[in-house]
């Protein structure tokens, strides 16, 4: 009975521990996998250019003011704070902001957020993002209200601004090679420069004409065309040109970048990987040199 007893003693033991190395097992599995998301959603907040727009005083706080003939837009804080950030949506509430510009409210964002090109990015690099945010520094900063005008600041007609510009989603193009695709994927999704080298029409929705340069950009400086159809400027560029200004700032006359694409270099194009900027510029050059 004394070894009977000996060994069921032994035994749970036994289970015992090997329920803990499991669970310790299972804890640092789960503990990378969150690690590798994290990393994964940084390099997403930069190509996706969140702190030219989400970061004035404190990171991610919002308050920076976008002017436009609409009137003036106020990012929001999207740090993740419970109050008045973003700590307590969930991961489907991020997801809808992102792709469809809805809030957990229901309410539409205007589309200064550009989700029309955020839309373009997989679920799981959008989870990533978030996980990213997530371990952020939360700041209890309230976001300050944009100032507009009527009809613009009417939240309610948005709905049918988005019937009506909102565009398919992007797709690979299987004539085109990797590179040309990562090039046009960035340009027309995460990296959203089809928002600002656009014009616009009457109601803020994007133009049919494409990146042929907007006269009322952001902070209403006149920004540049990408397809340049009269090939007169940026179209002369070859590749090593457009990788050059996307990495350093410095054009092909030896001018450096100012405005808005300053805030670009720093936050978006300067933390991206060498790949990424090829990518860009194989694209760009393509459009102009068909």
């Amino acid at each position: 009975m004394k070894s009977f007893n000996q060994w069921s003693i032994t035994r749970r033991l036994l289970y015992s521990l090997a329920s803990i190395a499991f669970v310790l097992s299972a804890s640092v599995v789960l503990a990378t996998q969150h690690g590798e998301a994290v990393s994964r959603g940084e390099y997403i907040f930069h190509i996706s250019g969140c702190a030219s727009c989400h970061t004035k005083n404190q990171s991610l706080a919002g308050g920076v003011e976008l002017e436009t003939p609409f009137g003036t837009f106020i990012s929001p804080n999207i740090s993740p704070d419970n109050q008045f950030g973003i700590g307590g949506w969930t991961d489907d509430e991020f997801v809808s902001a992102m792709r469809d510009g809805v809030s957990p409210e229901g309410e539409h964002y205007y589309p200064a957020f550009p989700y029309t090109s955020y839309a373009n990015i997989p679920t799981q690099d959008l989870l990533d993002l978030k996980s990213y945010l997530d371990e952020q520094e939360p700041i209890s900063e309230p976001t300050q209200s944009h100032q507009l005008s009527f009809p613009f600041n009417q939240r309610r007609l948005l709905g049918i601004w988005k019937m009506l510009n909102t565009s398919p989603m992007w797709a690979p193009d299987v004539n085109q090679s990797k590179l040309w695709n990562r090039g046009s994927y960035l340009v027309n999704g995460p990296s959203h420069c089809v928002q600002c080298h656009t014009p616009r029409n009457l109601i803020g929705g994007m133009q049919d004409a494409g990146m042929i340069g907007n006269e009322n950009g952001p902070e209403g400086e006149k920004v540049p065309p990408l397809l340049d159809v009269n090939t007169s400027g940026f179209g002369q560029w070859n590749k090593e040109d457009i990788e050059f200004s996307l990495a350093i700032g410095m054009k092909p006359d030896g001018d450096f970048m100012g405005g808005s694409m300053s805030h670009v270099l720093e936050n978006t194009t300067g933390k991206m990987t060498e790949e990424d900027i090829k990518a860009i510029a194989h694209y760009l050059y393509s459009l102009n040199n068909p």
